[in-house]
């Protein structure tokens, strides 16, 4: 009786040995805090977010700095959706352009896309604006989180941001207009546009 029980002791140390590997291995495995489940679902349609107010600024002006930094922003969004679908959360993104769910975002939506619509200058501007939106808030959701594969993804996204940013201000100090930074310090936007491009996820 003794040997059945050590039998059995040593199988469910195996096996919970196994499914720990699995939770450090597979991040769907790990329970998310509420905070966490939050900051996902807003990051993935305030990447939407993006995309969507390039998409508009393209079909006005027709410039490809808009396209190209849309189709960035269009993987930023499959990236943040490989995690809600890791973790089981139902996604928020409309498929319909300039649709959200979170109010906030629509009214940023809606108050972004109105002053692209005045001129290229303005949609240049708002295009910095988003970004320097982006950095910041990933900032404060790194903070708020240990796990490595949230972790990962936010690391690389804010990269992209960083790289989005320096290309709208480039266009606009081309243009003769300055940029300054509305969400990130003073500080932190002159090393980033100081620096070169980086090559994210490399």
């Amino acid at each position: 009786m003794k040997k059945r029980v050590l039998f059995i002791l040593a199988i469910a140390a195996l096996f919970s040995g196994a499914c720990s590997d699995d939770t450090i291995e597979e991040g769907q495995f790990l329970a998310l805090t509420q905070q966490e489940k939050n900051d996902l679902l807003f990051f993935r349609e305030e990447e939407k977010l993006a995309r969507d107010v390039y998409l508009f600024s393209f079909d006005i002006y027709k410039d490809k700095i808009f396209s190209s930094i849309a189709s960035s922003e269009q993987q930023h969004m499959d990236q943040v959706l490989v995690l809600l679908n890791n973790y089981g959360l139902t996604d928020p993104a409309s498929s319909e352009r300039g649709v959200f769910e979170n109010q906030v975002l629509q009214e940023l939506y809606n108050e972004l896309t109105a002053k692209s619509a005045l001129s290229l200058l303005h949609a240049l501007s708002v295009g910095a604006v988003i970004e320097d939106l982006d950095i910041n808030d990933i900032s404060l959701f790194e903070k708020k989180t240990e796990k490595t594969d949230i972790l990962e993804v936010y690391d690389l996204l804010k990269c992209g941001s960083e790289n989005h940013l320096r290309s709208y201000t480039d266009r606009l100090i081309n243009l003769g207009e300055d940029y300054v930074p509305t969400y990130i310090s003073l500080e932190e936007f002159t090393s980033i546009i100081s620096s070169d491009r980086e090559r994210c996820g490399q």
